[in-house]
């Protein structure tokens, strides 16, 4: 018995002995030696104009190269170091400025988010007594995306960005269901705006840019167009033709996606999170942040198994996704904005790092390529990741053509609106988004929305399209988006409202038509001022400060809001108003407009 003991003892110490021997690094450049006939093809058959492509190991670059051109029009090649748009791959970098300042004692993320940024507020006590800066970071805030917000109402301005989030209506508990939402990543831009007394840009630049050496990288778009070996930007037509489309400005949202790159940069980035956040042997982002941003903090969906049985699960971290790729822990954040898509990945068990950059508008070339690069790598048997995509994109050519042969087809023919087009002109506001004008031009509708002036074209009843605008004369261009905003009216007869499709399929989003403020000097105001006989009531018109009053006897007192032609709005009672009938400069009369009626009173 001693004897079998003794036997099994030394062979458990000898298969420990071989279990800890240094195990041979596979030679990963080596694996991906004739790729690029693979890559040129998926360029080829996903009809991309450009990307570029960078892969690591631990802290070396193992390949890095562009393929196709970032002038699509003028040939000009794409390379490692042309600068791309990576949109929401930019998130990882806010969030980990949050994980440096937690390490210097300025914030926990469990800390609630309210008490770091004032000027955030929720639509409900819970939410601002419950969402702590963790819960933004991995998108479990019960919020739903609402991008229509910032997407089609842009502004520089982020105080006013964040002001809209207290309107916004929640769908679901805290922490009960994951969904994406990039004003929770401005938040905390602005957190560390406020902990730092620094931009957002200033932080991103002194913090990543300059200590990893991201000598191409920027914050500004405007930036990026001055750069000569920097991406335009392009989408496929309804034609699939590569069509170039202008850049967008994301400034405002710059916390939640505003960050350009290329491959070189991005190199040094991913393999900052490889080697437990150190560069060049220095600590960049502490690495207990980088374990906490890498591991699960809310499932995004089951991940059971489907077409592909080795890739498994579907977690957030903070600012990352975790998935399971074919036995392989992947870790990533894709990134899309007008005109460019990117994904940007590592496997931390494996110190592979994988960076795709593309000037494609929403490609799924940045995860073909991504998956063709990780085959390769852990000597894989490959999956036909670019001609099944190519077999989706054609039955989604397909199918947005059903789709607007089925959206035509409940266009009801030989209607007309209801009001003439001048009524529909007018001011439309809703808090959780902002407002937009409506004017009247030689009997056309148009708005400004997203930066570009908009023809709306009538649909059927009160409902219109918005069209594209040639930009030289004005001209309205027929184009295939099917966008709708449908006008609602009052009992009064009076537009009252517009509403638009915005976040989710079949809930519109409604936006109230406001006063169009017109400011009045006191000079001004003064001859309205005086009482009027209403049947035999005396309804008095004063002013408090530069505000014209109404006062009805037995009734708050009303201000009013100036809104031209002699006619002002009550400023808490919508639907009502009142118009003066104004001769030789002087009051004479004032008719009270309200649903139930008109009602004129005299000046005493």
């Amino acid at each position: 018995m001693k004897q079998i003991v003794t036997l099994f003892l030394a062979v458990t110490c000898a298969l420990t002995a071989v279990s800890q021997t240094k195990q041979k690094t596979p030679d990963y450049a080596k694996r991906l030696s004739g790729v690029e006939k693979e890559l040129e093809k998926v360029l080829a058959d996903q009809k991309v104009a450009g990307y570029s492509v960078a892969v690591v190991y631990k802290d070396k670059v193992l390949y890095s190269k562009g393929f196709g051109y970032r002038d699509y029009e003028n040939k000009k090649p794409v390379t490692p170091n042309t600068l791309f748009a990576i949109g929401s791959s930019s998130k990882a970098f806010t969030a980990a400025i949050l994980g440096q300042l937690e390490k210097e004692g300025k914030l926990k993320l469990d800390d609630l988010a309210t008490t770091h940024l004032p000027q955030l507020s929720f639509k409900y006590d819970y939410m601002n007594t419950g969402i702590t800066i963790r819960d933004m970071m991995c998108h479990r805030t019960g919020l739903s995306r609402f991008d229509y917000s910032w997407y089609l109402f842009n502004t520089s301005n982020r105080d006013s960005l964040i002001q809209r989030v207290k309107y916004m209506e929640p769908n679901t508990k805290l922490r009960q269901k994951w969904q994406y939402n990039n004003f929770m990543f401005l938040a905390q831009g602005m957190i560390a705006e406020k902990i730092t007394e620094k931009s957002w840009e200033d932080n991103i630049q002194q913090r990543f840019f300059v200590p990893l050496k991201m000598t191409r990288s920027n914050t500004n778009i405007f930036t990026t167009q001055k750069d000569p070996d920097a991406s335009l930007p392009y989408t496929l037509d309804e034609k699939s033709a590569i069509t170039k489309i202008p850049y967008y400005n994301i400034n405002g949202m710059g916390p939640a996606g505003s960050i350009n790159s290329c491959a070189n940069d991005m190199a040094n980035w991913v393999s900052t999170w490889i080697m437990d956040g150190k560069f060049n042997g220095k600590e960049i982002i502490p690495a207990a942040y980088v374990r906490d941003a890498s591991s699960a903090q809310m499932v995004v969906s089951g991940g059971r198994p489907g077409e592909h049985p080795d890739i498994q699960f579907s977690n957030y971290g903070l600012g990352w996704f975790l998935k399971s790729y074919r036995g392989h822990y992947l870790v990533e954040h894709g990134g899309n904005i007008d005109g460019f898509s990117a994904n940007v990945a590592f496997y931390p068990s494996d110190s592979i790092g994988i960076v795709v950059l593309t000037n494609q508008n929403g490609s799924a070339a940045t995860d073909i390529v991504r998956n063709i690069l990780s085959d390769k790598l852990f000597a894989l048997d490959p999956i036909p990741w670019n001609a099944d995509a190519k077999k989706r994109m054609d039955e989604m050519m397909e199918m947005k053509q059903k789709v607007k042969n089925s959206t035509d087809s409940l266009q009801v023919k030989n209607t007309h609106p209801s009001h003439p087009l001048k009524d529909y002109a007018g001011l439309y506001g809703n808090p959780a988004f902002s407002e937009f004008m409506v004017t009247w031009k030689n009997d056309t509708l148009f708005t400004f929305i997203a930066g570009e002036k908009t023809w709306l074209k009538h649909y059927h009843y009160d409902v219109f399209e918005f069209k594209s605008v040639d930009k030289k004369d004005d001209s309205p261009e027929e184009d295939d988006n099917h966008f709708l905003i449908n006008f609602g009216t009052a009992n009064n007869g009076k537009i009252e409202s517009a509403s638009i499709e915005m976040d989710e399929p079949g809930q519109a989003t409604v936006f109230a038509r406001q006063p169009i403020k017109v400011n009045l000097s006191g000079d001004d105001l003064n001859k309205y001022v005086g009482d009027y006989d209403l049947e035999g009531m005396t309804v008095k018109i004063y002013l408090k400060g530069t505000t014209l009053m109404l006062l009805v006897p037995g009734q708050p007192d009303y201000e009013t809001v100036s809104v031209g032609n002699d006619t002002f709005d009550l400023a808490i009672a919508k639907g009502y108003s009142i118009k003066f009938t104004v001769e030789n400069g002087n009051s004479k009369a004032v008719t009270f407009i309200q649903p139930n009626g008109n009602f004129t009173a005299k000046r005493k």
